[in-house]
């Protein structure tokens, strides 16, 4: 287990328990747990794997075991009562748990932290690249193992290594969550640039827009180091979309129904802030959001106050512009396009 690196305040609600990886320790806290019956959740890059983590766990636990099969995005949505009614144990693979979120149920998060990585050779690659020395890290929470590691290499290079620790949404020190990138915002002002550790581009994508800085990515399992993202031009296509909507006058709100990304009080301020400028505001509720949900509703633009990825990285599969609030506020002359500030969810 790992639960002595949250932080110390109890979590709202049920219970969150914290484990590396599937194993005995898990199915010794869960035979002790006796649930009547426990839900499982994983994300899509486990999908190949799920049937057979069921039977694992169900034979482990000797308990009925049932899969949550809708698309999972994230810690901030969980299985919900509706979705496994009868469910008193969840099993959450591949998230920490996120601080201020209350829970349904019982929730055993198993982060499945990733124990390879040499970080001498991950060090080596970074030192050969031309990468500023005052360097800000940032990780994925299955690659958090290596905060240490790495940064003792990296100093042993010449770096000046620092990361921080994010607001009440993070459970760890230099972790990266989608919709929040505090813990880097908390060292920006000290370092030239930042390096996300783990795979895939979706983090990194997000890191490039919450920090003005180059953001490098390294996959530390393959050592493949990729270039730094084009800040600019993520930026230009976001004001691109604010620029279609600055005419808008009936203005769609998205509000999320998942536990993690209801901002309810944050729409209605929004939806305040639209009708002070003579333009129309209605809410629309959803759980998980499809373009064609959009279609052929009689407005001109929507603001997005569920996760702010969705403007961001889905927005062109939207029939009419989709903002963040931010953007939403620059759209009505209320913010300044300079400087751009992403929809960090606190």
């Amino acid at each position: 287990m790992v639960d002595a690196a949250l932080p110390s305040r109890p979590l709202a609600g049920p219970e969150a328990r914290v484990f590396a990886t599937v194993g005995p320790e898990l199915f010794a806290a869960l035979r002790t747990a006796r649930p009547e019956r426990i839900v499982l959740q994983v994300p899509a890059g486990l999908v190949r794997n799920a049937h057979a983590l069921t039977a694992q766990i169900r034979d482990a636990v000797t308990a009925p075991v049932v899969l949550a099969t809708r698309p999972c995005f994230g810690a901030c949505d969980f299985p919900s009562r509706d979705e496994a009614p009868r469910a008193d144990v969840a099993v959450v693979l591949g998230h920490a748990p996120i601080p201020n979120v209350p829970l349904v149920r019982t929730t055993f998060f198993v982060e499945m932290r990733e124990a390879g990585g040499d970080p001498e050779r991950i060090a080596a690659s970074i030192a050969a690249a031309p990468i500023p020395r005052r360097l800000g890290l940032v990780f994925s929470v299955q690659h958090l193992g290596l905060t240490g590691p790495l940064s003792a290499a990296l100093a042993a290079r010449g770096f000046d290594v620092r990361f921080g620790r994010g607001d009440r949404r993070l459970a760890y020190a230099a972790q990266a969550l989608g919709c929040n990138y505090t813990s880097a915002e908390a060292v920006a002002s000290e370092v030239e640039a930042f390096l996300f550790v783990g795979t895939g581009r979706f983090h990194p994508l997000g890191l490039a827009f919450a920090v003005d800085r180059p953001v490098w990515a390294i996959d530390p399992l393959q050592n493949r180091l990729e270039p730094p993202i084009d800040r600019a031009a993520l930026i230009g296509r976001r004001l691109l979309a604010v620029a279609a909507a600055r005419d808008a006058r009936r203005w769609g709100i998205l509000v999320s129904t998942f536990a993690g990304q209801n901002r309810t009080p944050t729409a209605l301020a929004l939806q305040g802030r639209a009708r002070a400028h003579g333009r129309d505001a209605e809410m629309l509720l959803f759980d998980r959001l499809d373009p064609r949900d959009l279609e052929g509703r009689d407005l001109d633009a929507y603001v997005n106050t569920a996760c702010p990825r969705i403007a961001l990285d889905d927005g062109p599969n939207f029939p009419k512009p989709v903002l963040t609030p931010p953007e939403f506020l620059m759209a009505l002359g209320e913010r300044p396009l300079e400087p751009y500030r992403f929809d960090t969810y606190h």
